[in-house]
């Protein structure tokens, strides 16, 4: 089992897909499964910061997670919504919809579900803290909030959504501080994890750098 945590923007999705593939390993995006369930809130029409409301969509949406050569395919009660989990307001919403302890709860126990079987990469904000504390591998990749920022927005654009590079900083500073100060499963760096820091590095060299505490895990004798 390999947990890559780290805050939003940090390149968890894209370094934990490419290490899955070299690995042959399952990936599972978690912030998918967190993205989705915002989506059913925000569709329902839901304030975010009703506790009980929200738990309430969520014990009947139904979330799953189809591997593809890009990722996983997200669906929402059998609708595809892998694109629709990427709008700038369910960016703005996620964070305080993962904060509450029945979403949590629900989606902790979907996520060892299927990590039990082992040959996975799991990514998210508390891998290697609360779903998979004996996860073999674990990393903690983060950033400068000005490199996050440049990423997002750089994502958004291509997805055609207009928001300027200053709006994605201070919903990223925003949502950093609510994933870190949330009473249950905050944003913290496990003690047995590895730290890198993805500022201005080429995917390839972090996506390589895993992959080498990968390896040796597997064989305490390798020198790669």
């Amino acid at each position: 089992m390999v947990a890559i945590d780290g805050p939003a923007g940090a390149g968890k999705s894209t370094v934990a897909r490419q290490v899955a593939e070299a690995l042959g390993y399952l990936y599972i995006d978690t912030g998918a499964m967190y993205r989705a369930l915002t989506l059913a809130v925000l569709r329902a029409g839901v304030a975010v910061d009703d506790a009980a409301a929200v738990a309430a969509v969520v014990d009947t949406a139904r979330v799953d997670l189809e591997p593809g050569p890009r990722g996983n395919r997200v669906l929402l009660n059998g609708e595809d919504v892998t694109a629709a989990i990427r709008l700038p307001e369910v960016s703005a919403a996620v964070s305080q919809v993962a904060a509450v302890p029945a979403v949590r709860e629900r989606l902790v126990a979907l996520q060892r579900h299927l990590a039990q079987g082992g040959g996975v990469v799991m990514d998210g904000r508390d891998i290697g803290t609360v779903v998979l504390p004996q996860a073999d591998v674990k990393v903690f990749l983060t950033a400068s909030l000005e490199e996050r920022a440049r990423r997002r927005w750089l994502e958004t654009r291509a997805c055609g959504h207009g928001q300027d590079l200053e709006a994605v900083r201070k919903n990223l500073e925003e949502r950093d501080r609510l994933d870190s100060s949330r009473a249950v499963a905050p944003l913290r760096v496990a003690d047995d994890a590895v730290i890198i820091d993805t500022t201005g590095r080429p995917v390839e060299r972090v996506v390589a750098q895993v992959l080498r505490l990968c390896r040796r895990r597997l064989d305490p004798c390798s020198t790669d």
